[in-house]
């Protein structure tokens, strides 16, 4: 039972024996020795390997073991032996469903990277099939997603014309895709998957919603006809190259536009309010195109003010390796390129995977999908196809039309390869607008409106880090906007470190507990004590710091007691339970705090020093003067009660 400080406060007559305070105190004991290899080997370990991937093969024979390894690798081994025809009812299904969505999506996505239409197809065709095979969620749908797609093309383009030199394009689209996927990899291998998380949700949601107007505004070309486009991404040219082409906009593009959105819109909205009716809009956007085609073939509307795909290439996707371009003056396009796209279309996928394995109770290993996704987009390179990763689109509609397994991916493949070898002539007339329009119905779900809302309720900096990301992307450009927010949060972090919050903390009445006087109106200061909680680990970014603030403490505390004509401080206790690392320029702080209260007759005591803390506390204090016995305690209260008595005992000691 710990002592009461209130009750301890009152005892002026009677304070408690050197016994009965070593009895009731709680000694506090130095953690067990530890070599410096088994520290670096657990640091290792927890930042490298956090989720023990080995510890299923510990106790196991060694063709076990092998096994492991080879599911581990490919996790289709894991579920494939089991797999039964009931499985395959409900993955048929949904790949089916998914391949209807993933074939018009995939040439609306191609031609927003400035990529001929057909590539599109091809990235819908080989990356599902590796990514069944490596890949751990059951619901993920792989394929071209806008975001990737736009931050691909307008990066290239800066450089590189689509129209002017198509060929150059198409081959730094291919090696950035090559990239981006040695990167995701690597991610994955080296287990750095902690990198991605400096895109923190704040930043995402802003991004997604800057680069989803960004992606629709880009549509108004389709949607009104303009055949004189900018070539820019921000909001002002775009706006300003609409308005000043009013005579290219077309009416018939303009109506057909109009009808087909509302109704992509409609579907949406449909399946949004009744989820079981999910092939609504899952099938809407291939309806789209089928009633569009026809519409246009029948009334030769491409004569007509409305602008169609062409003549698409037939059969399945050839070999690319040969365009890959590893040298030359774009390769350092190549590389930044495949490093952004890499990154943003890495946290969607993971971010997506998980989402979904929450929803049905099982995990997906983030590293393991990092490799899976980079290895999906390095042979996709090899393979005519651009930037690929798990869409939430895709894969929402995937895991409502029932997919158990990844083999609806394998369906999905097999769909459009049916497409690439027997299909391709019925999309000649496909109109852009319908295109366009598919686009901007796919990409108004990014824009979260309840989630920004809820940002503002919860943290106003993070609200601020989510508009210098949203306003950057759409009056700077995608990537930039981007890196401002990363910017922003990484100086959030930085702020948090170098200006650690301390708080004063005072006693609860009837009883030893002691918490913020700024929180708990009804706690009360001890005098002659004065008590500070610091919250954060003690390092050379912020020893300079926590000194002049400890420091600035005291001399309120004094200006304080002086006004109130009160007894002078005695104690400045130091609660260190959120201290959970210090460095040599934390340790050589305490003993400078500690030289200074001496000056002013002041003790400083210790509370509570975490297991490393304590180690490097007891290192350092070679004289045996820092970290005493009678300044060491592991509460607050047991500190207070301890130094009052002892402090009472020797008044009346003295007047006696």
């Amino acid at each position: 039972m710990e002592p009461n400080v209130s009750t301890t406060m009152q005892q002026h007559q009677h304070p408690p024996s050197c016994l009965e305070i070593a009895m009731e105190v709680h000694r506090v004991v130095p953690p067990p020795h530890e070599t410096t290899l088994h520290k670096l080997k657990n640091r290792l370990k927890e930042t490298f390997f956090p989720d023990d991937p080995l510890r299923q093969f510990k106790g196991q024979s060694t063709r076990k073991k092998w096994v492991l390894a080879a599911q581990y690798i490919f996790p289709i081994l894991q579920w494939g032996p089991n797999y039964s025809f009931n499985l395959f009812k409900s993955d048929i299904v949904s790949g089916l469903t998914i391949a209807s969505l993933a074939i018009p999506q995939g040439i609306s996505y191609a031609k927003l990277a400035n990529l001929p239409p057909i590539v599109g197809l091809y990235s819908s065709f080989v990356p599902p099939l590796v990514y069944a095979v490596l890949g751990s969620s059951r619901d993920l749908a792989v394929g071209p997603v806008s975001i990737a797609s736009l931050i691909l093309g307008s990066m290239l383009r800066q450089e590189v014309s689509p129209t002017n030199d198509p060929v150059l394009f198409l081959q730094l689209a291919f090696t950035s895709t090559f990239f981006a996927g040695l990167f995701q990899a690597s991610l994955g291998f080296l287990r750095l998957g902690f990198i991605i998380d400096f895109l923190s949700k704040a930043t995402l949601i802003g991004f997604m919603a800057g680069a989803a107007i960004i992606v629709s505004l880009q549509q108004l070309k389709a949607l009104l006809g303009i055949t004189h486009f900018t070539k820019q991404m921000g909001l002002v040219p775009v706006l300003s190259s609409v308005f000043h082409n009013t005579k290219e906009w077309s009416w018939q593009t303009i109506l057909m536009g109009f009808c087909f959105l509302v109704f992509l819109l409609v579907a949406r909205h449909i399946s949004i309010r009744r989820p079981k009716l999910f092939w609504v809009s899952a099938g809407a956007p291939l309806v789209c195109v089928i009633l569009s085609t026809l519409l246009v073939f029948a009334f030769k509307a491409q004569h007509h003010g409305i602008s169609v795909i062409g003549k698409l290439q037939q059969g399945l996707n050839p070999p690319s390796w040969n365009m890959l371009q590893f040298h030359g003056s774009h390769l350092g396009l190549s590389i930044k390129t495949g490093l952004v796209t890499g990154i943003i279309s890495l946290t969607e996928g993971i971010a997506v995977g998980r989402t979904f394995a929450a929803l049905k109770n099982y995990k997906v290993d983030g590293n393991k999908e990092m490799m899976a996704i980079g290895l999906m987009n390095m042979v996709g390179s090899s393979t005519s196809c651009y930037v690929t990763t798990g869409a939430f689109s895709r894969s929402a509609v995937n895991h409502n039309a029932g997919a158990k397994t990844a083999v609806s991916n394998i369906i999905m493949s097999i769909t459009v390869m049916v497409t690439l070898l027997f299909l391709m002539p019925l999309f000649q007339y496909t109109p852009n607008v319908v295109l366009g329009a598919i686009i901007v119905t796919a990409v108004i779900g990014l824009i979260d409106i309840p989630a920004a809302y809820q940002i503002w309720k919860i943290d106003k900096f993070d609200f601020l880090v989510m508009l210098c990301a949203f306003f950057g992307v759409i009056f700077i450009s995608v990537q930039d906007g981007l890196a401002i927010a990363v910017g922003i949060s990484i100086f959030k972090i930085l702020m948090q470190i170098t200006r650690p919050k301390t708080v004063m903390l005072g006693n609860i009445p009837g009883s030893d507990i002691f918490r913020d006087l700024h929180h708990y109106k009804e706690a009360m200061k001890i005098p002659g004590f004065l008590v500070l909680s610091i919250e954060a680990p003690i390092n050379f970014a912020n020893s300079t710091y926590l000194n002049e603030r400890i420091l600035r403490w005291i001399e309120d505390y004094e200006a304080e007691e002086d006004l109130k004509k009160q007894s002078s401080l005695r104690f400045v206790i130091l609660e260190m339970s959120a201290v959970s690392a210090i460095d040599t320029s934390g340790v050589s702080l305490l003993k400078e705090l500690k030289k200074a209260m001496e000056k002013k007759d002041v003790e400083l005591v210790f509370v509570n020093p975490l297991g490393e803390v304590m180690t490097k506390l007891q290192k350092s204090d070679e004289g045996g003067d820092l970290i005493r016995p009678d300044s060491l305690f592991l509460t607050v209260g047991e500190a207070v009660a301890t130094l009052s008595s002892t402090l009472k005992g020797q008044q009346l000691n003295h007047a006696v």
